[in-house]
């Protein structure tokens, strides 16, 4: 009799599958949060890792030597003609055209974007200069310092930068990633993935955006991480001495009608100018003729107007050291194409409080090149100060840019100080983002540089002879919680064009 067969044991489906875990989302998981923890790294890293050497400089006092003050500007007279009163690209010109030694040109935009309705074909006319200045002297060095924006970062030809070097001038493509990040949600990821990804200026799929023809996607993200070499500079040789132009304008052509000011002068300062912009060749490992000039050392205990050259974050600590030193009884003025930066509106605001008259003629933020804007950030910074108590007017714009970069203070007590260059009142031109340059005057208010400054202004905020050149703050009034909101978010994350 056989034994009975014992009962066998229950086998798990897992005991089943020999052993075969089941499969599970966890090694996906992990990979997805090492690439977020590497974004995030990165992005930390580009948003405060230093300046290059030689950047946010504060150089030193020096006396102002035969200072100008140009004033380009669009308005519309009392029989209705737009007129356009243009000097600072003639300046430029009559200064490259005497050079003999050296000249050193810094300019953002330099192009022919969008300029089909152009007043002035000024990409051409700087062009021209420059290869005018090489046919003359062929020895001289001469650089041409600018933003890889004019390639669309490699995704289109630039025939103007490509005829200067054709003859022999010296084209230097600021390199951008060297600066901290203004918008360091992208950049973050642009410095793991696609950085080193090479671009095609002969062809692409994607609608230009500032012009015919089509771009690579490469072109797309390099532009959003809204870096920018933002200066508009010259330096030249004049005779014996030196001479140094800041300004607020482009050799542009769709540019060529937008409202600008400039401040030329001589000396030791334009050897200053000189020095910070050798800072910007050296980081982008461009190589230079050694032995050019290098400025004097700082005098001191300095008399009668005095000027000082600025670059990055040491302009917006001069504009709040400005502002924050006026008192009951001075008057402060300023013309800005943006204003954004919080610190600013706020010293701003403290001022009008201790009684100080302020002053703002805006740009509406509503013209670019053909396109019409939604007024951020300024309809909405202007808010801000009009509840401040302070006035505020719009430039009379059609089509074009109130462009200038200038804010100017009057004391009681007969002094008065200007700031002039190429940064806008924003997060990303004051806070060590952008490149920028400005200049910073200081004087007696009867000088005569100061009182041509001060009926500039007084032209531009009262409309004489009933020619328009501002609009009352009602005009373009917007008081939308929403957009306020936008740009709030905007000027604090860096996902912005301003």
């Amino acid at each position: 009799m056989s034994s009975p067969t014992p009962p066998q044991p229950h086998k798990s489906p897992v005991t089943q599958a020999a052993g075969k875990p089941e499969p599970s989302g966890r090694p996906l998981l992990g990979v997805l949060l090492a690439v977020l923890l590497a974004w995030l790294l990165m992005a930390l890293f580009q948003a405060y890792k230093p300046m290059p050497k030689g950047l946010s400089a504060s150089m030193p006092m020096r006396a102002a030597e035969n200072v100008q003050l140009l004033d380009d500007r669009t308005y519309v007279t009392a029989g209705g003609e737009r007129v356009s009163n243009q000097r600072i690209f003639d300046e430029i010109g009559r200064l490259i055209g005497q050079a003999r030694k050296l000249i050193v040109v810094d300019m953002f935009l330099y192009n022919e974007f969008a300029g089909k309705d152009s007043y002035r074909l000024l990409t051409d006319d700087l062009t021209n200069a420059l290869l005018a200045a090489r046919e003359r002297h062929a020895d001289m060095s001469i650089v041409l310092i600018t933003d890889p924006f004019n390639t669309l970062y490699g995704g289109l030809q630039a025939p103007h930068l490509e005829q200067l070097r054709s003859a022999g001038i010296q084209v230097v493509i600021s390199d951008l990633n060297e600066l901290p990040a203004s918008n360091p949600f992208w950049s973050g990821l642009w410095h793991l993935c696609c950085r080193h990804a090479g671009n095609n200026a002969d062809g692409g799929w994607l609608p230009n955006p500032v012009g015919d023809g089509k771009v690579t996607l490469r072109s797309y993200l390099a532009l959003i991480n809204f870096r920018a070499n933002h200066r508009k500079t010259l330096i030249v040789d004049e005779g014996d001495t030196w001479a140094g132009l800041v300004t607020s304008a482009n050799p542009h052509d769709a540019s060529s009608r937008h409202s600008n000011n400039a401040l030329v002068f001589r000396g030791a300062a334009a050897l200053d100018l000189l020095a910070t912009e050798i800072s910007v060749l050296d980081f982008s490992g461009a190589l230079y003729t050694v032995g050019w000039p290098q400025p004097p050392l700082a005098i001191q205990d300095l008399e009668g107007t005095q000027l000082q050259v600025l670059t990055e974050g040491r302009i917006r600590d001069a504009v709040l050291e400005l502002v924050d030193s006026s008192v009951a009884g001075d008057q402060l003025d300023m013309e800005m194409f943006y204003l954004a930066h919080r610190p600013t509106i706020e010293a701003l605001a403290r001022a009008s409080a201790r009684g100080v008259a302020i002053r703002a003629l805006l740009d509406p933020n509503r013209d670019a090149f053909g396109r019409e804007k939604n007024g951020i950030p300024n309809r909405q910074a202007a808010w801000d100060l009009r509840d401040a108590g302070i006035a505020v007017r719009w430039c009379a714009t059609s089509g074009e840019q109130c462009h200038r970069k200038w804010i100017r203070l009057e004391r009681a007590n007969g002094s008065a100080e200007f700031v002039l260059g190429s940064a806008n009142f924003t997060r990303r031109n004051l806070d060590n983002l952008n490149l920028e340059t400005s200049v910073r005057l200081v004087s007696q208010g009867n000088a005569p540089v100061m009182r041509q400054a001060r009926a500039l202004f007084e032209r531009n905020w009262s409309n004489p002879g009933g020619n328009l050149y501002s609009q009352p703050y009602e005009d373009f009034a917007d008081h939308s919680r929403w957009r306020y909101g936008i740009y709030r978010f905007m000027e604090f994350s860096g996902l912005s064009t301003f």
